[in-house]
């Protein structure tokens, strides 16, 4: 099966990329690859995209990366919505509006008074009578033979 994914070229902590189809089973890096459709430079925010190619092989049954699908998106070379390609256990977390601010600091006042509540009925619940417990037993020192041969407290 093909892939359009990135592979990465450039400098160290210089982001670029080229958009390549590959063979699904290679790696990114091995430099096999059936075509490039363009670049992406990540810190200037620039995809060149050749889209006549680019939809030609998606076309033919090719399978887009996420991140590729993301950027084609933006690009508007294909129609749809972008892909979370953070992982499962992070999902993407929607910025609140303002209504739905104002709503949840409302529900937080409603919450603290009911948490008071319960705290006061805890202390009213504590204010019983309990049985005395026995002092527990202070800790002996515990002495460790020295190369000396003398006997050293232990430090805690």
């Amino acid at each position: 099966m093909l892939k359009i994914r990135l592979q990465r070229v450039g400098r160290k902590n210089d982001p670029s990329f080229r958009l390549v189809v590959v063979d699904s089973r290679t790696g990114p890096k091995s430099g096999n690859h059936v075509e490039v459709l363009g670049s992406y430079n990540a810190r200037a925010g620039s995809p060149v995209i050749n889209k006549e190619r680019a939809l030609h092989w998606i076309s033919v049954g090719a399978q887009l990366s996420s991140t590729v699908h993301n950027l084609f998106v933006a690009e508007k070379v294909i129609k749809g919505e972008k892909v979370n390609v953070l992982p499962k256990k992070s999902p993407i977390v929607k910025e609140k509006t303002e209504d739905e601010k104002s709503s949840a600091d409302e529900g937080s006042t409603e919450e603290a008074t009911s948490t008071e509540e319960k705290e006061e009925k805890e202390v009213t619940a504590d204010e019983a009578p309990k049985e005395t417990e026995p002092a527990p037993e202070p800790k002996k020192e515990e002495s460790t033979p020295s190369d000396d041969g003398e006997e050293k407290p232990a430090k805690e």
